[in-house]
């Protein structure tokens, strides 16, 4: 049910529940790193916005030696896997073949089109598709969303097809990869605490996300070789690059109290979730269709950026994205944060155990521009919030609070309190230098037979949400695949 998304998140027999370690720029808290432990991935357990990024980020991972992935280039591989919903006309930038359907939502709750309304009331530009020509400006956020059921990866590409070429071997957890002279020939992997193999035919291809991934390659000897050898693996390929560049988008919540009692708050109480609850499976209708992440935009923080690099997601409750915490009030919020920090992490080995969780550290808030670009995301929020749609439905600010608004003040408020908007990726990545880990077609170098195809080949993070670009990755280098069997 998409409007339970926030409940995967706390729930450990589908999440692999990672954090990372304590975050100097962040007081030192460590930040929950959920990933997807289940058939479709994060794309499973995450909050189901589709997002492409903007244009110039795949421009941009050309120009960091990933030739051939300009946006160009890329553009027919997001359409390819994309049914947009039947509401829009047909545009040049949706697909309407693909397996993965997108929808917009209804904005049944007035306050989403009040945002945008206010939105543009504040200077900023309209935007009905912000996957299209242009990202910047407010509108709809379409969502992962096929006929009132979440769309992940699993449902759109694997459960709607009888695929006589795939084998799930559920329970199994990867160990490591098989090398022999240099080349990938399979995988070994417990199940029901059995130690087994199995042999590939053809190639190995790695799809464990930017925390797992970099993980497997480690634990298989490759990456660094002072790294392994410090865990007494033994080096086959000496990749310095594997586990760097680690990235990920932080967010704050801004939050207003509403004065009139129209906000989602008075459907979280048991009897109302249950409604919304038996309507959605009786029906595939209501509340419960929809990620409530209705409309959202992008603006320009002019902090040496010469397109989009804030984004802002309305939602009609003040909740925070998990859960857990519920404000005791009808209002409203709007989760904001920089899209393009300069902040690099990485992911290390613990030991060599592969059952223990790597070392993950984001690293986060050390670019230089970080802390002025989250100021201008939150002053923004407020300054949307200040506009006369929203008058009467205004009252008082419950997070950052009215008090907060020097810059000192902003900046003690985002080191307590900002979150993982859950986009790590960049761990493998693309490119030609000896710092990358994979060419553009995604083979690793210096091993024969394996590629790593998911967000963790990313050079540089894109603007926005990760579940679509990453798909479009997936879906280019399966093409790179079938072109190399033929």
């Amino acid at each position: 049910m998409p409007s339970a998304f926030y409940m995967p998140l706390n729930d450990s027999r589908i999440n692999w529940g990672f954090f990372s370690e304590p975050e100097s720029g962040l007081n030192n808290r460590r930040i929950h790193c959920p990933r997807g432990k289940v058939l479709g991935g994060s794309s499973s357990i995450n909050g189901m916005v589709y997002v492409r990024g903007n244009k110039e980020d795949f421009n941009s991972w050309e120009k960091l030696g990933a030739a051939g992935w300009n946006y160009e280039n890329v553009l027919p591989y997001f359409k390819k896997s994309q049914t947009a919903d039947e509401r829009r006309e047909p545009h040049p930038y949706q697909g309407h073949e693909g397996p993965l359907a997108t929808t917009t939502g209804k904005m049944v709750n007035p306050l989403y089109n009040i945002f945008v309304e206010a939105a543009v009331s504040a200077g900023y530009p309209r935007n009905d598709d912000i996957n299209g020509a242009d990202q910047e400006g407010f509108g709809p956020m379409p969502m992962t969303v096929d006929s009132g059921r979440r769309a992940s990866t699993y449902q759109a590409f694997i459960k709607k097809r009888a695929l006589k070429n795939l084998t799930v071997l559920r329970g199994a957890t990867a160990e490591k990869i098989i090398l022999e002279h240099g080349k990938a020939v399979g995988v070994s992997y417990v199940r029901k605490n059995i130690l087994s193999s199995v042999r590939a035919n053809s190639e190995v291809i790695l799809c464990a996300g930017a925390i797992s991934s970099p993980q497997i390659l480690m634990l298989s000897g490759i990456g660094a070789a002072d790294e392994l050898a410090h865990h007494d693996i033994k080096t086959l390929a000496h990749l310095p690059g594997v586990g760097k560049n680690l990235m990920d988008h932080l967010e704050v919540y801004v939050q207003q109290s509403c004065a009139q009692p129209i906000s989602l708050h008075k459907h979280l109480n048991l009897v109302r979730k249950a409604r919304i609850g038996l309507e959605w499976l009786l029906f595939s209708n209501g509340l419960g269709t929809t990620n409530h992440f209705e409309v959202g935009g992008f603006i320009n923080s002019e902090v040496n950026n010469d397109y989009p690099d804030i984004q802002f997601h309305f939602l009609p409750v003040a909740m925070s994205y998990d859960g857990k915490n519920q404000a005791s009030r009808h209002g409203f919020q709007v989760h904001t944060g920089p899209m393009l920090s300069k902040s690099r992490g990485s992911v290390t080995l613990r030991d060599s155990n592969f059952r223990t969780a790597p070392k993950i550290h984001f690293n986060y808030m050390s670019g230089e521009d970080d802390f002025p670009v989250f100021r201008k995301a939150i002053r923004t929020a407020r300054k949307i919030f200040r506009q006369s749609e929203f008058d009467p439905y205004r009252d008082i600010e419950i997070s950052p609070g009215e008090h907060i608004e020097s810059d000192a003040d902003l900046d003690a408020f985002i080191r307590e309190n900002a979150e993982s908007a859950y986009h790590p990726c960049g761990t493998c990545r693309m490119g030609a230098d000896s710092d990358s880990v994979v060419d553009p077609a995604g083979k690793v170098h210096g091993v024969d037979n394996l590629r790593v195809a998911d967000a963790s080949i990313f050079p540089n993070i894109t603007n926005g949400n990760l579940n679509a670009p990453t798909i479009m990755v997936a879906e280019r280098i399966a093409e790179f695949i079938n072109a190399e069997q033929k």
